[in-house]
């Protein structure tokens, strides 16, 4: 799935959020500017639980840490894979099985 165009910045985002808290509606906001209301309304609630307020989801530095998380058990993932082919490639060149590792 391709965004049609790209992110609005963080400061943007913060200016929506206060406007929604200081008493605007997510609807009148997206009239006046681009981003739909569901938009204006997931930041709310994403700034509420950065924020403490809410405790139904994940913070935003948790969301980074889990994106980070899955990136490295990717990557490791891939490297075992590769070492698991190396190590069969080299015991059939070699005619012999490596032992078996007790740490498995």
């Amino acid at each position: 799935m391709t965004r049609s165009r790209p992110p609005y910045p963080a400061e943007f985002r913060l200016q929506m959020v206060e406007l929604v808290r200081s008493g605007r509606t997510a609807e009148e906001l997206s009239r006046e500017f681009e981003p739909s209301a569901q938009a204006i309304r997931n930041w709310v609630r994403q700034a509420d639980r950065d924020e403490g307020r809410r405790k139904d989801g994940l913070t935003s530095s948790e969301k980074a840490e889990l994106r980070k998380l899955r990136r490295e058990n990717r990557r490791l993932k891939e490297e075992r894979e590769i070492l698991a082919k190396a190590a069969a490639w080299f015991a059939r060149e070699t005619g012999s099985v490596p032992p078996e590792s007790s740490s498995s």
